[in-house]
């Protein structure tokens, strides 16, 4: 029998951040919904189910399944005061062995933005990436127009680093991302990110 593990849970000034459950469905689906309009713009195109209880179960289940298996960690952001769900963070496509690596991908819900929630929780997965996981780079990409994802990753300590060629599908077409790193031993730079 495999050893209890403890999911991995972080506490920041407002929010836990933690692997989501079952019962988030129904207040990720109403936040992700209600807030389409606002990240439809951001994201790859939602698949016809993506709302469904059945694809969220699946989510579920795939958190669980790569933050076991040290490939991912899927964070929901939940406001202490009321646990109301904010948003969420992953630090996925984790590597080992010479890379020491991993992305962040992230998105809040339109009420919540421009509110700070996200400057806090990247700074607190990142922070966990370096202290926990230790790794050593933490990298990031959004589209070139996304002026808050830009804002609050160099606010976080992230570095531009340049711009990668139809990176991702995003609204059902090949975008470029310019993209950004955190580095545990930041030379070229303070980072405030660990």
């Amino acid at each position: 029998m495999l050893p209890f593990r403890r999911r991995p849970k972080l506490e920041t000034e407002r929010m836990t951040l933690r692997l989501p459950t079952h019962g988030d469905w129904r207040p990720w689906a109403e936040l992700r919904e209600s807030s389409a309009g606002f990240l439809t713009p951001w994201e790859p195109v939602w698949s016809v189910d993506h709302l469904s209880r059945r694809s969220f179960t699946n989510r579920v289940y795939w958190a669980q399944r790569a933050e076991a298996q040290g490939t991912a960690v899927p964070f929901l952001l939940i406001r202490r005061q009321d646990q109301q769900l904010l948003g969420a963070i992953t630090l996925d496509n984790i590597r080992r062995g010479p890379a020491q690596c991993g992305t962040i991908g992230y998105w809040v819900g339109e009420p919540f933005s421009r509110r700070g929630y996200m400057r806090e929780a990247i700074l607190s997965v990142v922070h966990y990436a370096f202290a926990t996981l230790d790794l050593s780079r933490v990298e990031a990409a959004c589209l070139p127009e996304n002026a808050a994802s830009r804002g609050v990753l160099e606010k976080t300590g992230f570095k531009y680093e340049g711009v990668a060629q139809s990176y991702l599908q995003i609204n059902g077409r090949w975008r470029n991302h310019v993209l950004y790193a955190a580095l545990r031993a930041d030379r070229r730079g303070r980072t405030d990110a660990g």
